[in-house]
């Protein structure tokens, strides 16, 4: 068609003659022309074009996939270009043209490695190959490890491509401190979401509140005996596993168990609900537990672990390494495993060093807490919520948990939209969540809760430990915006996040110095969770079996989503709304998740819509 025509591609709409005037205006190019072929854009052009010219200047999904360097342009009869005349792409190894350099040759390889593809393109978007704001944390500090630079995570998200970032580098930073294993003092001092838990701990007393479940249903001939030694080998290739936390002059530090005085067993129970929900007493009790219960022929394994010691990624690297020692251990050997560069103790004393010393203003810590203290002035401290009853004097962590679903065909929608805004499913997440809350009165400003793997080194990738921060995005719906004007203000106010989510939420809280309550969250009431934790399983004979989901309620409202892939294609989001029972009445929680799903269809069907006009 003509160059001004309206085409779309992959779903998005691309205006053809304005990728051509930007090539135009590049200065090598004195002829271009721009077409469709199949799937992909390609670019003829007479001249020259400058690498990563393209991707600073469009977004991503109008850089063409293919730029063809002509001598001249084949032209018809009437003098006018003839495009069938015109060659057929060439794309490097099948998929776009090749490294020019040595820079794109490293990130491309960087890119194939985070993402766990054999290879990626020099033009391949990081977003469109499976990437999240989780893996592009993973990225900067591949990029730090092969490059030696400190890449600006805004710029993953503003260039997310090998050829954008290879432009971008020309700006980047010398790399920061690297996390490696070193000396430790007598007394290891725990990371600061540890010391948070434990002070919970001290506040409440033991409670099953912050245990992470794990029920394995096994069926065929299990080896008890190597099953136990397995969970056994893991404990002890993970000191975090083996530490209970005792205290010293009023202050706590990890006291590292060594393997030979470990007692631990895999117990033979009679109610895995037992071993689930038990008490951890942290100062003397290592912060794992598991048992057995046989019934028939059938067996069922339940495996615990403490917040203290692990998150979700974590317990997917503890699945993965019982797997490997079970094999070991069945066949009468001893798993044989690379030895991991660093362990949780190293970790907590570089948290330390990296952060440095608040009153240093050119500290990591004080130029994040800066930001947060900018980011979050005036935010309200606690939101206006539909609830059932006034909030109590002590917050009872009881929740009413609702089921949350969403379907294929609208998953598939909302993933292009999310490449067509240049956002995460999870920042288009928690555009619904604010939406509802704000009409049904919380107001236009709207601070929401994210966890995030706070793995931002690459030597934490193999690690079991509690790495995982919060985070605060505040959602700005003042001025009834549309629906994709509010998607650009959190993607705007959640990268920012990303790019400083070294302090940890415990000591944020403590130099933002909020009112403190017993009776709710700080900073924020409402959290939003998008799971792309890794997906790795338990490879025991015959084993099926889900990480429990607690019903503990830690926040006012809890939105938890996953998605559901099959073979790549999106096949839906499955997850569940958690309300608290000190505010909320079952069926509440019931109308806020058939709610939030509606909104959720607003924003797939009409996302030029106003928040005004959103039916909840």
């Amino acid at each position: 068609g003509r160059a001004d025509d309206q085409v779309k591609v992959r779903g998005f709409r691309v205006e053809l003659g304005e990728v051509q005037s930007v090539l135009l205006e590049q200065p090598g190019v004195r002829q271009a022309v721009v077409v469709v072929r199949g799937e992909r854009l390609i670019a003829y052009v007479v001249g020259s074009v400058e690498s990563g010219a393209l991707a600073q200047r469009l977004p991503q999904y109008m850089v063409p996939a293919a730029v063809m360097v002509l001598d001249e342009l084949p032209l018809n009869a009437s003098g006018k270009v003839d495009r069938a005349a015109l060659p057929e792409p060439v794309f490097a190894g099948g998929e776009g043209r090749g490294p020019a350099t040595v820079q794109e040759e490293l990130l491309c390889a960087a890119f194939a490695h985070v993402l766990g593809v054999e290879r990626v393109g020099v033009d391949d978007d990081f977003f469109a190959l499976g990437g999240h704001s989780l893996l592009a944390t993973r990225l900067v500090s591949r990029i730090r490890r092969v490059l030696g630079v400190e890449v600006p995570l805004r710029l993953v998200f503003d260039a997310p491509t090998p050829t954008g970032i290879a432009a971008g580098l020309a700006g980047a930073g010398e790399a920061r401190l690297a996390l490696v294993a070193g000396s430790r003092p007598e007394r290891v001092p725990l990371s600061y979401a540890q010391r948070r838990l434990w002070f919970l701990g001290q506040l409440e007393g033991p409670s099953a509140t912050y245990n992470i479940p794990t029920v394995l249903s096994l069926s065929g001939d299990v080896d008890r005996a190597a099953l136990a030694a397995g969970l056994r080998d893991v404990i002890g290739r993970h000191e975090v596993l083996r530490t209970v936390f005792a205290v010293a002059d009023g202050e706590p530090y990890q006291r590292i168990i060594p393997e030979t005085e470990l007692r631990w067993e895999l117990e033979t129970v009679a109610d895995v609900a037992v071993v689930a929900g038990h008490h951890f007493d942290l100062a003397s009790e290592v912060p794992i537990r598991a048992g057995l219960m046989e019934s028939g022929d059938a067996l069922t394994l339940v495996v615990v672990v403490h917040h203290i010691a692990g998150d979700g990624w974590s317990m997917g690297r503890l699945a993965r390494d019982l797997s490997v020692a079970y094999e070991a251990r069945s066949r009468g050997g001893v798993p044989q495993w690379v030895p991991l560069p660093v362990q949780y103790a190293d970790y907590s004393l570089w948290q330390r060093e990296l952060l440095g010393d608040e009153n240093d203003p050119g500290s990591v810590l004080s130029r994040q807490v800066a930001h947060w203290r900018d980011a979050l002035r005036g935010a309200p401290e606690e939101l206006t919520l539909p609830v059932d009853r006034p909030r109590p004097a002590v917050f009872t962590s009881r929740g009413h948990q609702v089921p949350l679903s969403i379907s294929a065909a609208e998953h598939q929608e909302l993933r292009r939209l999310t490449r067509e805004h240049g956002v995460t499913l999870h920042m288009l997440v928690q555009v619904a969540v604010a939406v509802l809350l704000s009409k049904l009165g919380a107001g236009t400003d709207i601070p929401l809760g994210s966890a995030v793997a706070g793995r931002t080194d690459e030597a934490l990738d193999e690690l079991v430990g509690l790495f995982v921060n919060t985070l605060v995005t505040r959602v700005d719906l003042t001025g009834d915006p549309t629906l994709a004007e509010v998607l650009e203000r959190v993607r705007e106010a959640g990268v920012g996040g990303y790019a400083h989510q070294d302090v940890p939420f415990e000591r944020l809280v403590e130099e933002l110095a909020p009112a403190r309550s017993l009776a709710r969250h700080p900073l924020f009431q409402v959290m939003v969770t998008l799971q792309n934790a890794s997906g790795e399983g338990v490879d025991l004979p015959g084993a099926s079996g889900v990480a429990l989901p607690s019903s503990a309620a830690k926040f006012d409202l809890e939105v938890s989503l996953a998605e559901v892939d099959g073979d790549g294609a999106p096949v839906g989001l499955r997850g569940r709304l958690l309300g608290a029972v000190d505010l909320f009445d079952a069926d509440t929680v019931q109308v806020l998740a058939e709610r939030l799903v509606r909104v959720i269809d607003a924003i797939a069907q009409a996302p030029e819509a106003r928040v005004s006009t959103v039916d909840v």
